[in-house]
């Protein structure tokens, strides 16, 4: 589940919150809710949230402080006011995304899957594998332990989870590993077989295997040329590739 903070000083926005999440079938669990900012600081340094929607205009703190006091968390700012100076300082400050009052179905989802990274499908069990996925892929992942634990058949997963995405879960597997193996080698100075480790390959030729056939380059030669894609790469975009 993706751990999520509610800071705002409107009650029915929270609810409206919790609404949308319910009627999306997010695996989102609110963990946390704040009406001022410097409960909304204290909330984020105690729940070590992966999510949080937060308000501009509060007491004690705006939301822009707030950011500016925690930079690493993933905002989505949920804001009544539509200004080009607001769009402007919440990205600029680094928020994933900016939502206006009353925040539309379509616009929600869109502006999670943006702020986490991946996009949400409308089947919830799809959305539950995509998650879990995204928290484990360093580990074994298997299609009969993912039946096991959503008290469904293998097929079952298995089927729906193709219909739903277009793709087969162990096809985004290896792209969820191989993105976070390209971003590992831009921004550390791990080793090649750390970061096969750290992505879920125990076997080192299978690493290099999957992260030539997706990304182009073996890892020595992505990190030796000096090579950044990350930015802007996306997991359907690797999957694909698969």
């Amino acid at each position: 589940m993706i751990k999520a903070i509610i800071a705002d000083d409107e009650p029915a926005a929270a609810m409206m919150i919790h609404h949308l999440i319910t009627e999306s079938e997010l695996p989102i669990e609110i963990v946390g809710t704040a009406n001022d900012g410097a409960a909304a600081l204290s909330l984020i340094r105690s729940k070590h949230p992966d999510l949080v929607f937060i308000d501009i205009q509060m007491p004690c703190m705006n939301g822009f402080q707030v950011i500016q006091e925690e930079p690493n968390c993933r905002y989505i700012i949920i804001t009544a006011y539509e200004s080009f100076q607001y769009a402007q300082q919440a990205l600029r400050l680094g928020a994933k995304d900016i939502l206006l009052k009353p925040v539309e179905y379509d616009a929600f989802c869109h502006s999670v899957g943006k702020a986490i990274g991946w996009k949400f499908t409308k089947n919830a069990l799809t959305n539950e594998i995509l998650a879990y996925i995204q928290a484990n892929y360093q580990t074994n992942i298997e299609v009969n332990q993912l039946a096991k634990q959503y008290y469904t058949t293998a097929s079952h997963v298995t089927r729906t989870f193709k219909k739903h995405m277009g793709v087969g879960i162990v096809a985004y597997l290896h792209g969820v590993r191989i993105k976070n193996a390209v971003e590992m080698l831009e921004k550390t100075d791990v080793g090649i077989k750390e970061v096969s480790i750290a992505c879920g390959y125990e076997n080192l030729n299978n690493f290099y295997k999957y992260f030539k056939k997706l990304v182009g380059y073996t890892p020595a030669a992505y990190r030796d040329n000096n090579l950044h894609i990350s930015d802007s790469i996306r997991i359907e975009e690797l999957v694909r590739k698969a």
